[in-house]
């Protein structure tokens, strides 16, 4: 049984296990959720295999409620495999370290997302893959959270700076190379090494190669935040898996709210196993906490969080939920606004000389 068809079966399995249980659940379905994380916690525990492409679309078929067709998925993630495969030569890339097998596979995956490709099939018909662009319409998710998603991407050919990198990992995974997601404030983005050139960076939002410096230009990176691992670091693979809790999370408080936040916590408490200064989930599990508190303020009339702690469990909430903030200010961490971000993006476009990675641009040939 080749990987495919494995992964498909696993996944069959792990949906067959949750429509046994939705006759069961109520009508909002959060079962789905909890089955959902126990899915992609028994690959961190080593009860399956590691998949990040596995991981990815469980968080988007529980926030469809399984209205994705996983199979039609694969294949087009098969597809585009082979389409890298194809284009992958030495037509791609200027290159002769020993590491050019993997290199120019690189070079097929970002031309495939960033470049028509042509390929003839006889002598009347071609086939054509455009290229995938960014979503400038809603690159938060704030209008519809299924803009995050990677099904999203493959449907529509618009993405954003979460969808974009995890189609990249996803291609590089399924070929075999090494890839990273690294974070960025509010962003996320590519991680590659090569012989020849070191250490280098993807940005699939703009595709292009920028340099570290354009990643600190966003003025809300600091060298403590760099220094402690909280930005411009490499996820593992087991990170990044571990990292798609934060989605499922992400995804539980557009579908039911954020008046109970013990799923959340629960997301982010197993990626912080994982990944102790993933600054997502630091963030996502003190705003939950935080959000939940104010909510008992109210409800109960009180201007003081202290006023709520007679119940123990309120008293523990508020103070992991200050030992987090008091964290993320000691690693760095400061809050960029949606505006800046956006303007961030656009010094790649506005100012590509400054910031675009040449010694990259000269092995990847146009």
């Amino acid at each position: 049984m080749n990987r495919i068809k494995f992964t498909i079966c696993i996944l069959g399995v792990f949906l067959s296990n949750l429509l046994c249980v939705k006759a069961q659940i109520d009508t909002n379905n959060q079962q789905l959720y909890y089955s959902t994380y126990n899915f992609i916690n028994s690959m961190l525990t080593n009860e399956i295999p590691l998949s990040f492409k596995d991981a990815v679309f469980a968080t988007e078929m529980a926030y469809s409620e399984n209205d994705i067709d996983v199979e039609d998925l694969y294949n087009e993630i098969d597809v585009l495999v082979r389409l890298v495969k194809v284009i992958s030569n030495s037509d791609l890339i200027t290159y002769e370290k020993k590491d050019k097998d993997i290199v120019v596979k690189h070079a097929g995956i970002f031309r495939v997302m960033n470049d028509s490709v042509i390929i003839p099939l006889d002598s009347i018909h071609v086939f054509i893959h455009s290229p995938y662009t960014y979503d400038f319409d809603d690159p938060f998710g704030q209008k519809d959270w299924s803009s995050m998603f990677v099904s999203k991407l493959l449907e529509t050919g618009k993405g954003n700076c979460h969808s974009l990198p995890y189609l990249y990992k996803i291609l590089a995974d399924e070929l075999e190379i090494p890839c990273y997601l690294s974070f960025a404030p509010n962003h996320i983005y590519i991680k590659s090494f090569s012989e020849q050139t070191g250490w280098y960076n993807t940005e699939l939002t703009s595709g292009t190669f920028p340099v570290d410096a354009w990643i600190m230009a966003s003025g809300y990176i600091s060298i403590n935040a760099i220094r402690n691992g909280l930005y411009m670091d490499t996820l593992s693979t087991k990170q990044a898996v571990a990292n798609c809790l934060i989605d499922l999370a992400h995804g539980y408080q557009q579908k039911f709210g954020r008046e109970n936040p013990d799923f959340v916590i629960k997301c982010c408490n197993t990626v912080l196993e994982y990944h102790p200064v993933n600054v997502n989930a630091m963030l996502t599990k003190a705003e939950a906490q935080k959000h939940y508190i104010d909510l008992q303020m109210k409800k109960q009339n009180m201007k003081k969080a202290e006023g709520l702690f007679a119940d123990t469990i309120i008293a523990e909430m508020y103070s992991d939920m200050e030992q987090t903030y008091v964290q993320l200010h000691q690693l760095g961490y400061r809050r960029m606004p949606e505006r800046m971000y956006m303007e961030w993006i656009s010094l790649l476009k506005n100012e590509p000389s400054k910031y675009i990675d040449k010694s990259i641009q000269t092995v990847q040939k146009k």
